[in-house]
């Protein structure tokens, strides 16, 4: 068996292209939708996603403001920075770009962006609504994770899916997501026992834990539709000995690629449709607010 691949850049292109059209006609009737992103401090890898946003952003019709806050910035002056963009109308979505500084508390901050906003799904509001499958904006990652899923072309309806990693923002909402859809949903965390016993069942697997090539053949149901959702990081020896970093899942691809029958690669799978969810809830964002 050789697994279709799940082509995250050709799905994310194709999700752009739909956003666009919805950009165009609600900026037309109703003005410019406007997405501020916040950034604290200077890290490297945040400011070159901030950018690749904008980009995207810009492209599709979205107004894209970038707000610097210095790296000594206190929670209390990161609070009423959010505070100031929940209160001006001309203002459709916020978001925050991680890592932030050490000082500060992520989940606080990402809990003081006003629900119908939050263009990440990731308020309290927001997660608690995924319960009753209505969230004001769902969370972007979950959200892709069910787009790539859908088109892999399995029937979610009595499938045995189970999501491996439970992450408040990512892993809890997937397995809410596949329940609601009446998946049977098993969710694996760092305490699960026997993790092979429970993923080798599995006709769905997530996987969103952040620990490279966790998942090889043996943990998977031949035909099985496997999600990567991890990033990571690791040193491999280049061609003259010397280390380079490569960026690897949490799934052995090229083992699992031989047995199931569709997954995703990364990098090139869930991240880029992710990027493009989020052009989706900016737009759900601004429709939204006209609305409440």
């Amino acid at each position: 068996m050789v697994a279709k691949i799940l082509d995250g850049r050709r799905i994310a292109g194709e999700i752009r292209n739909e956003v666009s059209d919805r950009i165009a006609a609600h900026t037309v009737r109703y003005g410019p939708i406007r997405l501020y992103a916040i950034l604290v401090g200077h890290d490297r890898a945040a400011r070159l996603y901030a950018d690749s946003q904008r980009r995207r952003c810009l492209q599709a019709g979205v107004q894209h403001e970038l707000v610097e806050l210095p790296e000594s910035t206190t929670q209390e002056q990161l609070l009423a920075e959010i505070d100031r963009l929940n209160a001006d109308p001309g203002v459709t979505g916020i978001m925050l770009q991680m890592p932030l500084p050490p000082q500060i508390d992520p989940a606080a901050a990402q809990f003081r962006i006003d629900p119908y906003k939050d263009v990440e799904g990731v308020s309290p509001a927001n997660i608690g609504w995924l319960f009753y499958d209505a969230p004001i904006i769902a969370p972007c990652t979950a959200l892709a994770v069910v787009e790539m899923i859908h088109r892999s072309g399995v029937e979610v309806r009595g499938a045995e899916a189970v999501v491996v990693g439970q992450s408040r923002i990512v892993g809890r909402p997937i397995a809410m997501f596949l329940t609601t859809r009446m998946a049977t949903v098993t969710a694996c965390h760092i305490a699960t026992r026997h993790l092979s016993a429970h993923t080798r069942r599995a006709d769905i697997l997530v996987v969103a834990v952040g620990k490279p090539n966790l998942i090889g053949a043996d943990h998977v149901k031949p035909g099985a539709v496997v999600i990567d959702v991890g990033i990571n990081s690791i040193s491999v020896p280049g061609p003259d000995g010397q280390p380079l970093r490569k960026t690897v899942g949490d799934v052995k691809f090229d083992e699992v690629a031989a047995v199931a029958s569709a997954i995703t690669p990364v990098p090139g799978g869930v991240g880029p449709v992710t990027v493009a969810v989020l052009l989706k809830n900016v737009v759900e964002a601004a429709r939204k607010q006209l609305a409440r």
